[in-house]
C-alpha cells in the first residue's frame, strides 16, 4: 500500500557512481546499478536521509512522494538475504570490508615472498570510494597511490601495502577539488598515523603530493609524508632511503 511520505530520490545525472551513499544506507535500500546508485525497493528506504552526507556531488535528496511504506521486517529479510550471498554475488565496491588487515608489527618483519601474496587488508581501495567513516582507516597508516604506480612498481605489495590503508586513484583525470575535500574529512575523523606517497614520475602525477598538503592544512593537521617516485619502467627512483 502506498502513502504519502519522505524518501529518498537519486538524481541520475548527477550521481557518479562512487558508491559512497551504499554503505551509509544501513537498511541497505541503495545499491551501485549499471554505475549509477538506485533505490533497491521504496519499502527498504526509511526516509531518515543517512546517506545525504556522503553523497560528493549532491544526487540524493530526501522528498515527499507517494511511495510503499517503510517496511523493517522486510528490511530484516533483505539484509539477512544480503549476507548469505556467495561471495561476488553483488559489487564489492558497494560495501566497506575490512579483508583481516595486516598490523603494523607485522608490517615491520620481514617479508615472505610468497609468490601471489596479497597485503590488501580492506575493500574497496578507489579514494572516492572510500568513506571517511570506515572502520580500517581509523588510527590508519595511509598509503596514498596513483593507479599507474601499483601497476608499474612489481613489488608493490610486498615492499609498500602491509600493514598500510591503501587509496588509489588518478591525480590528473579524477576530481582534484573532490580528493582535497575527501582527505581533510579523513584526517579530521580518523586520527591519521602516517602517510605515504606513491606516484609515477611523470609531471601530471606530481599533483597528489599538493592534494595531500592542501588537505592537511584544511583539516590543521601535521602529519608527515613519505614519498616514494616510481618509473615507467618500474624502478624506485625517489624515496625509500
Amino acid at each position: 500500500m502506498k502513502i504519502l511520505r519522505k524518501i529518498i530520490e537519486i538524481d541520475e545525472e548527477l550521481c557518479d557512481g562512487c558508491g559512497q551513499c551504499v554503505p551509509a544506507c544501513e537498511e541497505g535500500a541503495i545499491e551501485i546499478i549499471d554505475g549509477k546508485a538506485r533505490l533497491v525497493a521504496e519499502k527498504y528506504c526509511d526516509g531518515l536521509g543517512a546517506c545525504l552526507g556522503n553523497c560528493p556531488t549532491g544526487a540524493l535528496k530526501i522528498i515527499e512522494r507517494k511511495a510503499e511504506d517503510f517496511d523493517e521486517e522486510a528490511v530484516e529479510e533483505y539484509l539477512a538475504g544480503k549476507n548469505k550471498a556467495p561471495s561476488g554475488a553483488t559489487c564489492p565496491s558497494a560495501q566497506v570490508r575490512d579483508l583481516g588487515a595486516i598490523s603494523c608489527a607485522q608490517a615491520n618483519e620481514p617479508v615472505i615472498n610468497e609468490p601471489g601474496m596479497s597485503r590488501l587488508g580492506h575493500w574497496p581501495i578507489q579514494i572516492r570510494l572510500i568513506p571517511p567513516e570506515a572502520p580500517f582507516l581509523k588510527n590508519s597508516h595511509l598509503l596514498v597511490t596513483a593507479d599507474c604506480a601499483a601497476v608499474a612498481y612489481p613489488d608493490f605489495h610486498q615492499r609498500l601495502v602491509s600493514g598500510k590503508v591503501v587509496m588509489l586513484g588518478c591525480p590528473k583525470f579524477d576530481d582534484q577539488q573532490g580528493y582535497v575535500k575527501k582527505f581533510t574529512d579523513i584526517f579530521i575523523k580518523a586520527d591519521i598515523q602516517s602517510i605515504t606517497c606513491v606516484i609515477m614520475e611523470v609531471p601530471c602525477c606530481s599533483s597528489m603530493m599538493g592534494i595531500l598538503d592542501s588537505a592537511l592544512k584544511a583539516s590543521g593537521k601535521n602529519i608527515a609524508i613519505q614519498k616514494y617516485v616510481i618509473s615507467p619502467n618500474g624502478k624506485i627512483v625517489k624515496g625509500g632511503e
